[in-house]
């Protein structure tokens, strides 16, 4: 029988140099979020007395799907994904909107859609309504990241600026649980994009601090992303000036465009 809904808990399994996977678990049966490598998925299932029942895909990049194979033939489990990215081992397309019972688990999780990264990718949202911090959950794949968002493969400034608008609508204690470890790179350019925010500064050391010791800076929440993340901040007053100071936009310039010179200027920081 799945578990209660509180019972739930989140593990972080890193792997390549700078991945994060998620395995939700009720400390029997476990859904794994973007298995970019099946190895450090089995040996966490392993270590920790838990079986595979559902996985769980955001976008059909090979760090997040690479190691769906290997699982399956470990665990035969469904496999939920986006509808329209693309991805051939989806045997639950799912669409915005869509909202999931998660396999072996005493979870819904809701669907929707966020383009940019890749035309087709998808978030999965946690809001059970229980009292309680981690009631409400984020998985982004790279979509939104610690103080930043993922670059622009496939999608458009537009896409990527209404899916960040989505995300950020969420409510404000949403954990976030993105798929990389850029947390300190991108709280450095916050810094130089909006030298004034106090909130970064604190950030950065905060998550300094973290990484000093190899903690993780993730999960973030909704609310700390609101005032840290520059791409979450695009119409404010600091950061246009900084894109006009430095010659990445012109005054009055509409906020797709600050969007899009915002990412442009990252890509090169």
């Amino acid at each position: 029988m799945p578990s209660s809904p509180r019972n739930l808990s989140v593990l972080t399994v890193p792997a390549f140099k700078d991945n994060y996977l998620w395995l939700i678990h009720d400390g029997a049966h476990a859904a794994v979020v973007d298995p970019g490598d099946a190895g450090p998925i089995l040996e966490a299932l392993r270590v920790n007395g838990l079986t595979l029942t559902a996985i769980l895909l955001t976008h059909h990049h090979a760090d997040h799907t690479g190691g769906v194979p290997a699982l399956l033939a470990h665990s035969p489990v469904p496999v939920f994904g986006p509808r329209n990215d693309g991805i051939a081992a989806v045997t639950h397309p799912l669409d915005e909107g869509d909202r999931i019972a998660v396999p072996g688990l005493a979870l819904e999780l809701s669907v929707l859609e966020v383009p940019g990264h890749t035309r087709g990718h998808i978030a999965y949202v946690r809001s059970d309504g229980e009292d309680g911090e981690d009631t409400h959950w984020l998985f982004c794949g790279d979509t939104l990241f610690g103080a930043g968002c993922g670059r622009l493969f496939e999608g458009t400034p537009a896409q990527m600026m209404a899916s960040l608008a989505k995300l950020a609508a969420l409510p404000d204690d949403t954990l976030v649980y993105c798929a990389h470890e850029y947390t300190l790179s991108n709280l450095r350019f916050a810094e130089a994009v909006e030298p004034g925010n106090q909130a970064v500064q604190l950030r950065l050391v905060a998550d300094s601090e973290k990484r000093g010791t190899h903690l993780p800076t993730i999960p973030s929440t909704i609310a700390i992303e609101k005032s840290t993340n520059p791409f979450l901040r695009v119409r404010a007053p600091g950061v246009l000036d900084s894109l006009v100071a430095a010659g990445k936009l012109s005054t009055n310039a509409d906020p797709v465009n600050a969007f899009a010179a915002l990412r442009e200027w990252k890509n090169v920081f």
